[in-house]
């Protein structure tokens, strides 16, 4: 039986399969339930006890034999179904692409970059919001056109409640809550019933600035703007203020900036003028400060806020506002930056 075994191992070692078939049928004659080495075992126990260890130990290199023949014949097979695909396997993989920031989110924290170096903290507040932190802390009339469902999505079972019309809101939550003196920026997403269009959109993007401060006065915005403007679009930028109304400042002014494109000399851009509208912005109205329980005698402040979209447009030369919110791929790819 000693010889049986060595001829089974020398018959296993020189076996070779030229396919995976063939491999399977020499695992189920050796190795299977009914296979020889299964048949070993079983007469094993018939062998004389002197010789067990003997005939024990020969039965085991078998078996080793025949599962080290199986293994080696499985990964040769494989390597040559490998080299038989045609892969060159010294190729570098293909590249990852890179992703990229959205041109909104580049320019949203390039502008909360530059308030920050100011003092100015961020702080964000609900989509969802009541008239009051909407309308009625700052001053907005019972007639005031901004009131009605034209302009501003109501929620039908509760009048009260609309989708926030710009981040003014976050600001009043901040006065009601916040200790003075306020410096803040609020950035975030607003909704107006505004028709879709190159130029509109129903949905889109807002930075709002407050600081409330003893002493505060007009020359202080005027100054934060002037840096705001030379930090964002270049130190050659000129700024001017142009007289404006907005409910919860008074005085209110627009804010231009030098055309970044023909640097004042006009272009189709600036439709001749040299000058681009970016902001509003303007001194908080007295009310708004006691309607949000602010002494107005002690404390003044100012307030700006601009369109994120707008600013994007100017700086990268964009025409369509539509194309921010579109997930074009080929568009998006073109905004690479650290911020």
């Amino acid at each position: 039986m000693l010889d049986q075994i060595k001829q089974l191992i020398a018959e296993i070692s020189d076996f070779s399969a030229a396919t995976p078939e063939e491999v399977e049928q020499f695992r189920i004659k050796h190795l299977g339930k009914k296979g020889t080495i299964a048949a070993l075992f079983d007469a094993f126990k018939s062998v004389p006890v002197e010789q067990k260890k003997e005939f024990g130990k020969a039965l085991n290199e078998l078996k080793t034999a025949a599962l080290d023949k199986v293994n080696e014949m499985k990964a040769a097979l494989a390597d040559a179904d490998t080299g038989k695909s045609g892969a060159d396997l010294t190729l570098p993989g293909d590249p990852l692409r890179f992703g990229a920031r959205h041109p909104l989110s580049v320019v949203k924290n390039e502008i909360l970059a530059i308030f920050s170096r100011l003092g100015f903290t961020i702080s964000e507040g609900p989509e969802i919001e009541d008239d009051w932190h909407v309308f009625s802390a700052l001053n907005f009339p019972e007639e005031h056109p901004a009131r009605d469902m034209q302009d501003t999505f109501f929620i039908e079972r509760h009048p009260d409640i609309l989708l926030r019309t710009h981040t003014s809101s976050v600001q009043v939550r901040d006065m009601e809550t916040h200790p003075l003196p306020i410096r803040l920026v609020t950035p975030g997403r607003v909704f107006r019933n505004e028709a879709i269009s190159a130029r509109a959109h129903c949905m889109f993007h807002q930075i709002e600035g407050l600081y409330i401060d003893e002493n505060v006065s007009f020359a202080d915005l005027k100054q934060t703007l002037t840096y705001f403007a030379k930090e964002l679009f270049g130190a050659d930028t000129q700024i001017r203020l142009r007289p404006s109304y907005f409910p919860f400042t008074e005085p209110s002014a627009e804010m231009d900036v030098s055309c970044t494109l023909c640097h004042g000399e006009g272009c189709n851009v600036c439709k001749g003028t040299g000058w681009l509208e970016i902001l509003g912005c303007g001194m908080v109205d007295p009310n708004v400060l006691e309607l949000n329980g602010i002494d107005s005698n002690k404390y003044t402040g100012f307030a700006l806020g601009m369109g994120i979209e707008r600013i994007a447009m100017l700086k990268y030369g964009i025409k369509d506002l539509r194309l921010f919110f579109e997930n074009d791929i080929r568009f998006l790819e073109q905004f690479t930056t650290a911020f």
